[in-house]
């Protein structure tokens, strides 16, 4: 099947109309996208949208073969005037099946969501899974596909654990070709737009792109170790969350544990619970060395300064004559053996750590002993990574890829 993406944006396009967004602001030129809309084989036309026939003539492509057009999701502000030689748009009954003239099948899959999905076979028996905006497939939890999809058509941003349920079900595999569409203002275009869509293994391409289900493409790199820096309230545990979101399992490593009495404490741990998606597991541990020499699904570790809070204590590293004795050799043992341990390990893994020393130097020798032991520690462990992210103000830097 030959695929034609009209469009890649939300039902609103990008920039919406009379939005003052940053990321409205600078999504002009190529970076602009209307509605999403897909020609499949000059003959399908999945979602119609205001220029579908302009959209198509800029992509070297005519409407006039259409035989069906099928829509997705509801449409909401005036109807869209139907050009003329087109079939009257519809939405096929969630579990109905309806062959096209030309020879495609498409089946309606239900959503958990307000709209309807298309699995669609063609002539050639490649299969495409289309999914309308904020939509997942319903039912997916433990049930397994028959076979992984040639091509995902998703909402990549705005609904990552989609695509996590859909691994975990084998409906996306190794070789399916995850592409991005829905595409709104919740992500500064651009790089930072591709780094997000290639965290959950999706790639992004400009509207009127091509694309041929089955061929071969070149899947985004999705590095194994990632080490993520930032200060206090950077929206580094975010980041990190959202790196693993399209997982289909993760072991959350909380390395704080529990603090008996402090309510404040305990709030931080619920909320940052509250918005990790529910098929992860958590481990309360600082234990981290037997986790990343073990097999077994992604580990997000967070964080390594509580982790190294730990390890001082473990040494009695506070105190400045057991420092000066044995204190500092335990300590860098220790050290030595977590960043070997990162450097080994087969797991996808993502570390959160503090960004330290920019700041007020601490006014006792074991609050600038600690700045100084993390700072080693952080530099340690980003030499052993492939991705090194710092956090600052929500805003993500790159520091290594």
């Amino acid at each position: 099947m030959e695929l034609t993406l009209l469009g890649t944006g939300t039902p609103e396009g990008l920039p919406r109309p009379g939005c003052p967004c940053a990321a409205c602001a600078v999504s002009v030129g190529s970076r602009s996208r209307a509605a999403t809309a897909v020609l499949v084989d000059g003959a399908l036309l999945l979602d119609l949208t205001p220029g579908a026939v302009l959209a198509g003539a800029r992509a070297g492509h005519s409407l006039a073969g259409v035989r069906q057009v099928l829509l997705t999701h509801p449409h909401d502000g005036p109807p869209v005037e139907l050009p003329p030689g087109l079939p009257a748009a519809g939405r096929v009954p969630d579990g109905r099946e309806v062959t096209v003239i030309s020879g495609h099948r498409v089946r309606a899959v239900p959503m958990d969501a307000p709209g309807t999905g298309y699995d669609v076979t063609g002539p050639d028996g490649s299969r495409l899974l289309y999914l309308p905006p904020g939509g997942a497939p319903a039912g997916t939890n433990g049930t397994k596909a028959r076979r992984a999809y040639d091509m995902v058509l998703a909402d990549v941003s705005g609904r990552p654990e989609a695509l996590a349920r859909l691994r975990a079900s084998g409906a996306i595999g190794p070789a399916t070709d995850v592409i991005a569409v829905h595409l709104d203002h919740d992500t500064p275009p651009g790089r930072e737009l591709e780094r997000r869509c290639a965290a959950a293994g999706a790639r992004v391409v400009p509207d009127g792109t091509t694309v041929v289900v089955g061929d071969y493409h070149e899947g985004p790199d999705v590095p194994r170790r990632t080490l993520v820096l930032g200060g206090a309230r950077s929206g580094k545990s975010f980041e990190a969350e959202r790196r693993l979101a399209a997982y289909p399992e993760v072991v959350y490593v909380a390395t704080g544990g529990a603090r008996d009495g402090d309510s404040e404490w305990a709030q931080r741990v619920g909320l940052h619970r509250e918005r990790r998606p529910a098929s992860w597991r958590t481990a309360e541990t600082c234990d981290l060395v037997p986790l990343l020499e073990a097999s077994g699904p992604a580990l997000l570790i967070d964080c390594l300064a509580l982790w190294l809070t730990d390890a001082m204590d473990r040494v009695g590293a506070w105190d400045d004559a057991v420092w000066a004795t044995d204190g500092q050799k335990r300590l860098r043992e220790r050290v030595a053996d977590l960043v070997a341990a990162v450097r080994a390990t087969r797991r996808p893994v993502v570390l959160v750590s503090n960004e330290v020393g920019s700041g007020v130097v601490p006014a006792t020798a074991s609050g600038r002993r600690f700045r100084d032991e993390l700072g080693r520690l952080n530099n340690a462990v980003a030499g052993e990574c492939e991705h090194v992210l710092l956090v600052v103000a929500g805003q993500v830097a790159v520091l290594k890829e």
